[in-house]
This record gives C-alpha cells, sequence and structure tokens, in this order.
C-alpha cells in the first residue's frame, strides 16, 4: 500500500470520528426537540437553552471541580430553562415562535451577563475535558473500532438515549398520549389525557436534551465557555428533527450527516485548497437551510404543532 493510500486512509478514519464527536452535541438537542414536537410545541428556544446550559456546566465545572458534575449541571439549567418556557407555550398561551426567538436574544444577554459577574475580567480557566474512553475489544477494530468506540463517554450515553426514545415515543402508553395531543389535543382530551401536564413534559425533556447538549459542548469538545459556543447548533437541531421525520433513530443518521458537514470543513481548513474558509464554513448550514425548506423530501409534521391548546 502507498503511501498516500496510508494518508487518505488516516484522513478518512480521523474524519469520521470526528464526524461522530461533532454529532453528539446537535443530537441531544434533537432527541430532547423531537419529544416536544411530538407533543405539539415548537421550541424554537432551543439554541438559546443550550446556551443556559452551557454556562451552567462551565461554571459548575469550574467551581466544583467535577467535569462529571458539570455535564450534568448543563441538564439542570435546560430543566429551569423548561420551566420558564413551559409557561409561555403553554400557560400564557403565547405564539411559541416569538417566545423562542425573544428568549434567544434575552439568553445570550442573561449569559454574557452572568459570565462577566461570575467570572469577571479574569483569564477564562479552561476545565478537565473527557477523554476518549475506547471500548474494550471494539475499539481495536479496524476502522470502526477509532470511528465509533472510541470517544468520550457522553457520546456513548447520546447513543443510548436515542434507542431510549425510539422505545419510549412508539412503544410506550407515555408515547402513545404524547404522539396523541400532538396530533389532536381535544381528541386526547376526550379520551382523558391531560394535554397541558403531556406538553409540558414534551417542553422539560426538550429543554433537558438541548441542556445536556451545552453541558456536552463545554466538557466533551471546548472546555471553556464563550459567548459564541454555540454558533447555530440549536437551530441546527431543529433542521435534524425534520431532517429525521420526527423519529429519533432516523434523528441519528441525521445528527451524523451534519456532523461529517462540520467536521469535513474543519479537516479540508487544513489543507491547501481553491475554497474559501468562509464556503467550509457554510457546509453544516447549507444543510440546514436544504432540511427545513423541504428541498430533501416532504416532511409530514404532527398535525397540531405550534397550536395551543385552550381547554374550553
Amino acid at each position: 500500500m502507498s503511501l498516500w493510500s496510508h494518508i487518505d486512509i488516516a484522513f478518512f478514519v480521523t474524519w469520521l470520528a470526528a464526524a461522530v464527536r461533532l454529532a453528539g452535541p446537535v443530537l441531544l438537542a434533537a432527541l430532547g426537540e423531537i419529544y416536544a414536537e411530538r407533543s405539539g410545541v415548537l421550541n424554537i428556544g432551543i439554541e438559546g437553552t443550550v446556551l443556559m446550559g452551557a454556562l451552567s456546566s462551565y461554571l459548575v465545572a469550574v467551581y466544583s471541580g467535577s467535569t462529571v458534575l458539570g455535564f450534568f449541571a448543563g441538564g439542570v439549567g435546560g430543566l429551569l430553562v423548561g420551566l420558564f418556557l413551559a409557561f409561555f407555550y403553554l400557560r400564557a398561551l403565547a405564539s411559541q415562535v416569538v417566545v423562542g426567538i425573544v428568549f434567544n436574544i434575552l439568553a445570550a444577554g442573561v449569559a454574557t451577563y452572568v459570565y462577566s459577574l461570575v467570572i469577571g475580567n479574569n483569564t477564562s480557566p479552561t476545565i478537565v475535558m473527557f477523554n476518549p474512553l475506547p471500548l474494550p475489544g471494539l475499539a481495536k477494530i479496524p476502522l470502526l473500532g477509532p470511528i465509533f468506540f472510541n470517544q468520550p463517554w457522553p457520546l456513548y450515553l447520546t447513543l443510548v438515549l436515542v434507542f431510549v426514545a425510539q422505545i419510549g415515543l412508539f412503544h410506550t402508553r407515555f408515547g402513545l398520549s404524547l404522539r396523541a395531543v400532538g396530533e389532536n389535543p381535544r381528541a386526547a382530551h376526550a379520551a382523558g389525557l391531560n394535554v397541558q401536564r403531556i406538553r409540558t413534559y414534551g417542553v422539560m425533556l426538550s429543554c433537558l436534551g438541548a441542556g445536556l447538549a451545552g453541558g456536552y459542548l463545554v466538557t466533551a469538545q471546548i472546555g471553556l465557555f464563550r459567548d459564541n459556543i454555540v454558533s447555530g447548533q440549536g437551530f441546527i437541531a431543529l433542521a435534524i428533527v425534520i431532517f429525521g421525520r420526527w423519529s429519533p433513530i432516523k434523528a441519528l443518521l441525521a445528527a451524523f450527516i451534519f456532523g461529517a458537514a462540520d467536521a469535513l470543513q474543519l479537516s479540508l481548513q487544513l489543507f491547501d485548497n481553491a475554497l474559501p474558509a468562509q464556503v467550509l464554513l457554510a457546509l453544516p448550514y447549507v444543510l440546514t437551510i436544504l432540511a427545513m425548506s423541504g428541498v430533501v423530501g416532504k416532511t409530514v409534521q404532527p398535525g397540531a404543532l405550534t397550536q395551543p391548546y385552550r381547554k374550553e
């Protein structure tokens, strides 16, 4: 085998391993969003929720010295945001789109203020990030081992949650109830379901996933907090939900495609190429536009998505 072939294989393995790792945060956020949208709530505020989860994760990791606590603190931060959003989405019956957009702007300001208040103008301390955790035996499989089985443990947790969500949504009473209120809330109410309560569960699970996604960014990818740490990944998660047809398994495949696009632009910047860096950076967002525009195929969203429900 030639030296060039070795380089090609090494590039291919490195690229796909990075794709799997980068897919983790958007997949976590997308899994949570599937719960919300299946219940009939479009949580546009997912971008700001990821940011607040990242801030919570970073501050807890810095002051506790525990990266594990930092990761799960992201989920706690997401749940707190969920209480706030659920009130406006479901109790105040405000426009889900408007509330989500306004919250994203609010979260950006709050995160900047809290970060400057707690950390100040000092040099931002870095946290100890999770190292790759090779799975015994599996990590040594040629090609597949380094790509899939030599990743930080939050990625393995995310993959487990994919199958938990798939079973929970399509093979449990809770999943049936959640999908029922998202398709026809009045019929679900007539059948004895508490629509507001079930939709609240959907919003809370959405924000939990987004908060953990923020924790993943801090503890497994960056090790710092920055105002632009999310960089549109919440909106990419929204696109993944559509691209994945509101199915956790299909969302897993969609997240890998987006992760591959993100990893490709990072990898290609290491080589001399004719494409400007801005074009490469735009790759994941071009896919986002295609997914949300319906170019990749016609999608059928939950019947009552974005429709407020008022008990009469």
